[in-house]
């Protein structure tokens, strides 16, 4: 297995009482680069992303992350190796403001060394981070918001910076642009394209705009199994993807990339 590959499945299959979710799928996630996965709905992409991230356990096959076999390790392992998914707003706690949300996902990074420190004087050493990476998201002026008050897209926006906070080295998104607005989605779609700058991005994403702009490798799901994988120019011209996603002329597909 080669050094530039951060994360690697081999003949993946996932299997719910007959029905194959996920068949066969052996993908290579290439160290600092934007990797998508996309595909029609049923495709079987969220079932890969919760078999990465050890939510399901495969029927078969196996998962390797940095060159270990993750296959039967629970979440909280896979996690203190470097892998972090960030979850949607659930993540965050509603009441708190932006700020706090991310200093207590500082303090989870530190983990049981942050018993020693008990008070709240000792949470200020956080506080310059926290606002580091609030402002790396766009937030800065929003650090005193309660979570609950900011708009969609800025929720979103935070969801990242808790996730920074546990500093991934592989860093998966599901569906960061769901349910936006075309102004939050190009905010996110820079603000991924900026974290990604030193580490690794595996996310599942409906918008095809959002991955001709900023993946650098695609991976095409149909039917829980792998049509297609390489960049935008080479899966936007592929017969079976511009067949799998039913009604997509080619002329729309290559288009999305112009926006």
């Amino acid at each position: 297995m080669s050094t530039d590959t951060i994360l690697e499945t081999r003949e993946l299959v996932k299997e719910f009482k007959g029905f194959v979710a996920v068949n066969g799928v052996s993908l290579k996630v290439r160290r600092g680069q934007i990797h998508a996965l996309i595909g029609p709905n049923g495709a079987g992409k969220t079932t890969v992303f919760n078999l990465l991230t050890k939510f399901l356990i495969p029927t078969r096959g196996s998962i390797l992350f940095k060159g270990q076999d993750i296959t039967t390790e629970k979440p909280p392992q896979v996690a203190r190796r470097g892998m972090i998914r960030s979850f949607q707003i659930s993540a965050t706690f509603p009441n708190l403001t932006a700020m706090e949300n991310v200093r207590i996902g500082l303090q989870r990074a530190l983990g049981t060394s942050f018993h020693f420190w008990k008070s709240a004087r000792s949470l200020e050493v956080l506080d310059a981070r926290a606002m580091e990476l609030l402002e790396t998201v766009g937030l800065r002026e929003f650090a005193d918001f309660a979570t609950v008050e900011l708009p969609y897209g800025r929720k979103r926006a935070l969801e990242i910076a808790t996730t920074l906070a546990a500093d991934p080295e592989l860093m998966l998104l599901d569906e960061p642009t769901q349910g936006m607005g075309h102004e939050d989605v190009d905010r996110v779609t820079q603000l991924i394209r900026k974290v990604a700058a030193n580490r690794t991005v595996l996310m599942v994403e409906h918008n095809m705009n959002v991955v001709s702009s900023i993946a650098d490798t695609i991976t095409v799901l149909q039917r829980g199994q792998v049509i297609a994988e390489g960049p935008y120019d080479v899966v936007s011209g592929n017969p079976q993807v511009l067949e799998a996603y039913m009604g997509t002329t080619e002329t729309e597909l290559r288009g999305a990339h112009g926006h």
